[in-house]
């Protein structure tokens, strides 16, 4: 697909990074150098290449060239701690990690304990001296790909299961070319577009609407890794962004934002919702406010992700997730699969090209939510007379905060490993921005004291930031 592009905008900017713009002709000669050196390790076809890298041009060199010698690129978030670090390299048979210099240390810590994890690629930005940059600048900058199947597996993203344990979704090469042509069949966009890269490329979302979508059209994207609200408006005006996909709280923050009116974004064409439910009474609000349109989206990394989207040329009916996308059907039924009437609650199910192909080495698991060719989403919904899609709740016990999903098990087990904890549960708490917050709620043992800040601090060490809970409650006892 890189190759494709390059071939058709050679000279086009890709990718815009800070003050450095790449073309789509670099783009896929540094993808080439680095496939060369994943072969020099002896690295080919299936072998598993961990990223931990967040929103910069490395990540996107990094996940093509390991396409470009048929590997599989698990896409790993940038705040997993080394003891979450070694339950997703062992579990993922990864062979190689790329990552950034100051985040290796984490990986440094367990390294003796991944017999199969035999090498580090390390990067410190494509303007310092590291190995990563001195494997792009040096070639050779073209590759033979081998011969793959639509069914390969292309990429591989955590996403954690019932059991608090993170299971890994394979997804293949089908799965994520259907997903990149979403950008110019729903939303209409064209290589003139310009995107704007907040939400991160580990997360299924990020990488289709944001990397994928934008690159299989020759259209451009700006990338950013840290993000403020006047970093994102002065974004849009400096690169004259066309279109943003990313998590409601980004959009609210938008909303809310007292400097908006300094900027000028009249670029700004369509805006991209998903990974949570965006308050309805706000998609007016909005577009009224920036005179932009927006798009609301469903999907789930087990869907690669997108499964259902509002359309540009159909009413919007507020709440809504819209309609399936091309190539997808869904039904709501019973708990016996039994398909349900119009406007009864079930369960969402999927069926289509978008489906993944199981999770890693766990056919349990993947028996559970694949049924007869269709994807039990877990998410509860119902489908009205013209088959736009409402969801209404969550079957599994789920937390979705800013985006992530967070699944109370993990934490709990986590909590539990504190000398002090006797029992805790974890809820999710509603909040207009984040739409969750993660909430503990603890009994201590017969004798032990322990502060909130002390059992934060315990959850820090095991658990990327996004998991810890916001907010503590001790309590004599948990209810049923």
């Amino acid at each position: 697909m890189l190759a494709e592009s390059a071939g058709k905008y050679a000279e086009r900017v890709a990718v815009i990074h800070s003050d450095r713009r790449i073309t789509y002709r670099e783009l896929e000669r540094a993808a080439c150098a680095l496939a060369n050196h994943l072969r020099s390790l002896g690295l080919g076809r299936g072998d598993k290449v961990a990223v931990m890298l967040p929103n910069c041009p490395e990540f996107v060199i990094a996940y093509f060239g390991i396409q470009k010698i048929g590997g599989v690129a698990v896409t790993l978030h940038v705040q997993s701690t080394s003891y979450e670090l070694r339950h997703l390299l062992g579990n993922s048979d990864a062979k190689c990690l790329i990552t950034q210099g100051a985040l290796a240390k984490r990986f440094e810590e367990i390294r003796d304990e991944l017999p199969l994890c035999r090498h580090l690629i390390a990067t410190n930005g494509l303007e310092e001296d590291s190995p990563f940059r001195e494997i792009i600048v040096n070639g050779p900058f073209e590759t033979e790909i081998p011969e793959l199947e639509g069914d390969d597996p292309a990429v591989m993203i955590y996403t954690a299961g019932l059991t608090g344990k993170p299971l890994g979704a394979v997804l293949t090469h089908r799965n994520l070319l259907t997903q990149s042509e979403l950008l110019r069949t729903i939303a209409h966009r064209t290589e003139e577009d310009i995107g704007l890269a907040v939400i991160p490329f580990f997360h299924s979302f990020g990488a289709v609407a944001n990397m994928l979508a934008p690159l299989r059209i020759g259209a451009g994207v700006v990338l950013m890794e840290r993000f403020t609200l006047d970093g994102i408006f002065g974004a849009i005006e400096k690169e004259k962004v066309t279109y943003v996909a990313a998590v409601p709280r980004l959009f609210l923050g938008m909303f809310f934002h007292e400097g908006a009116e300094k900027y000028r974004i009249d670029s700004l064409k369509i805006c991209i919702t998903g990974g949570a439910a965006m308050p309805a009474d706000f998609i007016p609000l909005f577009e009224q406010k920036f005179g932009v349109r927006i798009m609301e989206g469903y999907g789930l990394t087990e869907a690669s992700p997108a499964s259902s989207f509002s359309r540009l040329d159909m009413p919007q009916k507020p709440g809504s997730i819209g309609i399936p996308i091309p190539g997808v059907a869904a039904k709501i039924v019973d708990e016996e699969g039994r398909e349900l009437p119009k406007e009864t609650v079930g369960e969402l199910i999927l069926r289509g090209e978008n489906v993944m192909k199981g999770y890693y080495k766990d056919e349990e698991a993947t028996a559970q939510v694949i049924r007869d060719g269709w994807l039990h989403t877990s998410d509860l919904g119902r489908m009205d007379g013209d088959g736009y899609i409402f969801l209404t709740g969550r079957k599994k016990r789920m937390i979705i905060t800013s985006g992530f999903n967070v699944y109370p098990r993990e934490i709990e087990l986590v909590i539990g490993l504190h000398p002090a904890v006797q029992e805790a549960r974890i809820i999710g708490k509603e909040d207009l921005l984040r739409g969750e917050i993660v909430k503990a709620v603890v009994v201590k043992k017969p004798g032990m004291e322990i502060e909130e800040r002390e059992l934060l601090k315990h959850c820090r060490t095991y658990l990327s930031s996004y998991k810890v809970p916001r907010e503590v409650e001790f309590v004599e006892k948990i209810g049923e």
